[in-house]
């Protein structure tokens, strides 16, 4: 491989929010890499610091460029240059989204279990989380959409927007065309407007793919917002970059209002020059990453492979089968109906941190998330760690 993603960081003195919160535990929780970022972002940065002078920024028709490239060569979607319009970030601009295309009081649908700051999005602007929880085959590890509770909950006239996530994050999970199209069509009918959060979307697991929603169909396009960043896919998430792109331009007008009457539709000195780099020159470093990171995920199954193998039934766990995303969904509800319990166990007794399943609704109480975007040396000794937590819980 050209770069060494075995290379040990020390965060250590950076205020880093992973580390910092585990006090000296091993931190598998919260979604950011361990990893330095690709070199021509860095080297980017390098000469943008070396100028010295840090005032106000513009976004140049290169940000939109980089941008509609990336997407077209990676994902082959066409973004119109208008359609795009800057944010500081993906969560500041879902929640910007839900005060201004809802009014309080209203439903906004999302399914879960699912990542838990859409909760804070909604809950925090007056608006009513809807959950419409994905069904969970425990048998094949995998979930799936319960269409009729879903229709039953768009169908409610309270109900105005949908947060869609795309890759699926806790589960990994990528929807596919068919499902996105029956999706857009349900919303559309019950004239709901989606929020497509797909800032996992790089990060799937080498001979995976991801379906952008607005390129399903017409009416996928002219109906919703999607969400877009480098920061997940190029450990960036410290700098507030990001972007949305709307098609429709009555709603773009709507959420460009929006972002700027909450001032976070303008870039800091540093955002606009990673972006660029990460969307021009990041490829090659990205699908070395990728490979790296299904090895991680491979190693993280083995793990749990052997743990199973060597207790009873009825102390076995289920990793959630998932191609895209670092993160990973381990069922275990034949240990636990309690896994906050289970995590506080493994932080006090093994010095691991993991993210409880209670946080991301549904039938999350029953799964913890395990973020494996770290050295391997780190993922190995993680699973150590979880496994000999496993057998000493009870």
């Amino acid at each position: 491989m050209t770069y060494d993603f075995d290379a040990m960081t020390d965060r250590s003195g950076t205020y880093s929010l992973k580390w910092e919160e585990a006090g000296g535990a091993l931190p598998m929780w919260v979604a950011d890499m361990d990893f330095t970022t690709a070199p021509p972002i860095r080297e980017a940065m390098r000469r943008r610091l070396d100028h010295g002078v840090f005032g106000y920024s513009i976004v140049p028709d290169e940000w939109g460029d980089a941008y509609i490239g990336w997407w077209r060569d990676r994902h082959g979607v066409t973004f119109e240059r208008d359609s795009l319009i800057f944010c500081t970030g993906v969560i500041p601009a879902i929640s910007s989204m839900v005060r201004k295309l809802t009014t309080p009081a209203e439903n906004v649908v999302i399914q879960t279990p699912v990542y838990n700051i859409f909760f804070n999005s909604i809950l925090n602007n007056g608006r009513n989380v809807l959950e419409a929880p994905l069904a969970y085959d425990a048998a094949a590890g995998r979930y799936a959409i319960d269409w009729e509770d879903l229709e039953r909950k768009l169908a409610d006239p309270q109900t105005t927007l949908m947060i869609l996530c795309n890759p699926h994050n806790p589960s990994g999970q990528i929807w596919d065309r068919e499902t996105l199209a029956r999706l857009g069509e349900l919303c559309w009918e019950h004239h709901v407007t989606v929020i497509s959060d797909e800032i996992h979307c790089d990060l799937t697991d080498p001979g995976f793919g991801y379906v952008p929603f607005s390129s399903v169909s017409e009416h996928c396009r002219m109906n919703s917002v999607t969400c877009i960043a480098p920061t997940k896919t190029f450990n960036l998430a410290g700098l507030q970059t990001a972007a949305v792109m709307v098609p429709d331009p009555v709603l773009r007008h709507k959420v460009w209002r929006g972002l700027n009457t909450d001032e976070v539709a303008e870039p800091n000195a540093f955002a606009i020059t990673a972006a660029v780099a990460a969307f021009t020159e990041g490829g090659p470093w990205l699908d070395e990453l990728r490979a790296y990171l299904a090895g991680n995920k491979r190693a993280v199954r083995a793990a749990i492979d052997a743990y199973n193998a060597s207790v009873d039934a009825a102390r076995h766990v289920t990793l959630v089968e998932g191609d895209a995303t670092y993160l990973l969904w381990l069922d275990c509800s034949a240990l636990t109906d309690d896994t906050e319990r289970l995590c506080d166990h493994l932080l006090a007794e093994q010095r691991l941190m993991l993210s409880p399943g209670a946080q991301f609704g549904g039938n999350g109480r029953y799964f913890v998330r395990i973020n494996a975007a770290t050295q391997r040396e780190r993922v190995d000794e993680g699973m150590r760690r979880l496994t000999d937590g496993l057998r000493s819980f009870r």
